[in-house]
């Protein structure tokens, strides 16, 4: 069945012309029907196709479609690949954490592509204007729906569908690797029995040879890495010495480096033939690679992938290894999620890995079938061959999933209260029956009413009933919500930050304490971050811990626990850009996490009447972000000055946006900057808030018990902006007050006298939402 038959008017968007067996027995489903869709089947086997049949439905109806992917990674993939559907005239947009959205073009988009927890934070602010377009998705196409299991991010993908059924009820077309509960999922979404597809691994277009092969473990994990390495040598070998490909997984980005070049010297020695040196066309393809090390390492033959390369270093190893010219490639996990990229031979050296925020974790099964999956090339194999390596007392587990599959399960019980308290912020939840209707719309409900006892159930609706009061009771013991007369729950401040920000409940309450306190250094930001329970599997390895006391040296920190002092750590030397070269692997991902949570911070403090606390907060956001000193921190909130150019205007002592103002134009450009730049540099530092303290005829002296009522002008000449305006006498703050500062605000400030010989009276001026320096004012009063 051709492609040009079936769809004639999107037949360019297909990068092939035929559709397979497993593809036309789901194109019925797809493109006569308007009922859900569940189809289950093997890596490999074509399930791309299905979504794109399913967007080009979605397309032809005028609809618009919301691809959820696996993994932002793959969403850049998806965004390159679908490049097909923007030459027939329909735009493609993707949103992640990572991008400013653009609200327009989110809207007018034919294609969206977000992942799980994008979708999650879009749906809870669905009544925005901002985010208004995902209440218009007609379809949605949920790739690798088994990341339901996923112990992390499975209760996401879970509740995040089921609010989008309610919020629009579109389209829903699951797609998953195989997995022996398919019913379950079709289920959950409606999807009836001709609409529902299990296919088996007569599906595979190759046949898998699986198993697992044991290694002898040692006491020494650095050893045991190069022990795994040469077991998957061993396995690798007779594959390549046939004119075949080898796929090895590693656990990080690191090890597939580190294995690259320990595999050339092995090869070499075993006088393995690989490596293309004598193409004289390959060298020069080579030679304009990015990475040095991939440069030497791809004309052996053997080359590494991972996610941390640029897009054309990875797009040029995906069609060398495609081409035959490399014939052994390390890559992580993230490989096998995304790109059709099968090998004779599979190999996972590693079953564990470390993850900056979770210390040493197992792979889940998803992933490491979802790697083996890989093995066998449709074109060039009859079989593919795919091994788990692992320690003796470990193999009998990987055994058992290999044979068995993995059962998909809800993780909603995990992180029950947290998604409770997000639908109640939301207004969708007011009482007790509500979330009862609430939870039968999940995964959670279908397992627990397939399988009660694996889920603790004896009577599922009185037992649902009990756990769901429980939860109740928790969240208003801890005040994320009311609990009214009426037995109505609605949403406290608490509850409503905690959920707008995606934090840990227990994050909230620290964030809620900390505004409550009467001082807030910036230390007491930092810590409180670092000791955030979104960082609490954070590990400190024995190899970081010297490069972690020497950056705290001088700090209190020893009541850290050590993962917490290691990411106090990260964030101080992030602050100065000196981050240590033993805390860099997982700087960036420990960072990242930093700012959003700093963000949230920021404005928990807002919120509780905390302005200048506020401010302390964005000025420690925007130094880890830019990694500048304080004093010039306030540059960074120029637009087009970040950390580069800060430290080049600060260093020829233009250390703040008025003294940018002062020094013009053409300081700036004796400062190091372009005409152009500087030009606009210039533009920018004269919109932001330029503010004047007026103390008027405030007096110098005062009787001992005389009071005085004067006023204070504060004048704004630059931008108007939110502004915490504080005063205080001797250092004990009078009052504290929040306004929008967009010309002058007049502040009463009552004299009196006290018993000190003189009372120091000082008008602070801070902008939360900027990283500018506190703007301070002070005058001295005698008491006589």
């Amino acid at each position: 069945m051709e492609v040009a038959e079936v769809v004639p008017e999107f037949a360019e968007a297909f990068p092939f012309e035929e559709f397979n067996r497993m593809q036309r027995e789901v194109l019925p489903a797809l493109l006569e029907s308007e009922d859900n869709v569940v189809a289950s089947a093997p890596t490999a086997s074509g399930k791309t196709a299905l979504a794109e049949l399913a967007i080009c439905r979605t397309l032809q109806a005028g609809g618009t479609a919301l691809f959820i992917a696996p993994m932002r990674a793959l969403t850049n993939e998806k965004e390159s690949e679908w490049e097909r559907f923007e030459e027939l005239g329909y735009s493609v947009y993707v949103v992640t954490g990572e991008r400013d959205l653009n609200p327009r073009r989110a809207e007018r988009a034919d294609i969206l592509v977000m992942t799980p927890e994008k979708t999650d934070s879009a749906t809870r602010k669905h009544d925005s204007r901002r985010y208004a377009f995902i209440r218009e998705v007609d379809c949605c196409v949920i790739d690798e729906v088994h990341l339901l299991d996923s112990e992390k991010r499975g209760s996401v993908l879970e509740v995040t569908v089921s609010r989008l059924r309610r919020l629009s009820d579109p389209r829903v077309v699951a797609l998953s690797a195989t997995m022996p509960n398919v019913s379950d999922v079709a289920d959950w979404l409606d999807a009836p029995p001709d609409n529902t597809f299990a296919f088996g691994d007569d599906y595979r277009p190759v046949d898998l040879n699986s198993g697992v092969k044991t290694y002898t473990h040692g006491d020494n994990s650095f050893a045991d890495k190069y022990r795994r390495l040469y077991r998957a040598l061993d396995l690798a070998e007779p594959h390549i010495r046939e004119d075949g490909q080898a796929l090895v997984f590693v656990s990080s980005r690191q090890d597939t480096v580190q294995a690259a070049k320990k595999a050339r010297d092995e090869l070499a020695e075993r006088d393995v033939p690989v490596g293309a040196r004598g193409d004289y066309d390959f060298h020069n393809e080579a030679n304009d690679l990015q990475n040095d090390t991939l440069r030497k390492s791809v004309l052996d033959g053997v080359a590494f992938h991972h996610a941390g390369l640029s897009k054309s270093d990875k797009d040029r190893v995906e069609e060398w290894f495609k081409q035959g010219k490399i014939e052994l490639l390390f890559s992580t996990s993230t490989l096998a999620w995304g790109v059709n990229l099968p090998a004779r031979c599979v190999v996972l050296r590693d079953t564990k890995l470390h993850d900056p925020l979770e210390g040493e974790v197992d792979m889940s099964p998803l992933d490491i079938l979802q790697m083996l999956g890989r093995a066998g090339r449709p074109e060039y194999d009859d079989v593919g061959y795919g091994w788990v390596v692992c320690d003796h007392s470990e193999a009998d587990k990987y055994r058992r999933l290999l044979r068995e599959g993995k059962e998909i399960e809800s993780r909603l019980a995990e992180d029950l209260d947290a998604h409770l308290n997000a639908e109640i912020a939301m207004g969708t939840i007011r009482d007790l029956g509500d979330v009862i209707d609430w939870l039968e719309t999940t995964f959670y409900h279908v397992r627990a009413t397939s399988n009660p006892d694996a889920y603790g159930f004896d009577d599922l609706r009185a037992d649902l009933r009990s756990r769901v009061r429980e939860a109740l009771e928790r969240l208003d013991h801890r005040g994320f919500v009311d609990i009214g007369d009426d037995l109505g729950v609605s949403a406290t401040p608490l509850g409503r930050l905690a959920s707008k920000f995606y934090l840990r409940l227990d994050t909230a309450e620290e964030f809620h304490t900390l505004a409550d306190r009467e001082i807030i250094e910036a230390e007491d930001v930092l810590r409180t971050v670092a000791d955030a329970a979104e960082f609490d599997s954070v590990s400190a390895r024995q190899s970081e811990r010297e490069a972690v006391d020497s950056v705290l040296v001088g700090h209190t920190a020893d009541d850290l626990e050590p993962g917490a002092r290691k990411i106090l750590a990260i964030l101080r030397s992030t602050m100065s850009g000196s981050t240590p070269a033993e805390l860099r692997s997982d700087a960036w991902v420990i960072t990242q996490n930093a700012l959003r949570l700093l963000s949230a911070l920021r404005a928990f403090l807002e919120r509780f009447d905390r302005p200048h606390a506020a401010n302390l907060a964005r000025r420690v956001e925007a130094r880890i972000e830019h990694g500048v000193s304080d004093d010039a921190v306030g540059l960074t909130a120029i637009d087009g000055v970040g950390s580069g150019r800060a430290s080049k205007l600060a260093k020829e002592n233009i250390a703040t946006p008025a003294g940018v103002r002062e020094a013009g134009e053409e300081g700036l450009v004796s400062a190091g900057l372009s005409a152009g730049v500087a030009e606009a540099v210039l533009e920018s530092a004269r919109k932001l808030p330029r503010v004047a303290i007026e103390w008027g005829d405030f007096p110098d002296a005062i009787a001992k018990g005389e009071n005085d009522m004067q006023e204070v002008t504060v004048e704004n000449t630059g931008q108007g902006a939110q502004a915490g305006i504080r005063v205080t006498v001797n250092g004990v703050e009078m009052t504290e007050t929040t306004t929008y500062l967009d010309g002058e605000e007049t502040v009463p400030v009552g004299v009196f006298g006290g018993t000190d010989d003189e009372m120091q009276y000082v008008v602070e001026v801070t902008f939360a939402e900027l990283p500018l320096l506190p703007v301070t004012s002070s005058r001295t009063v005698r008491v006589e």
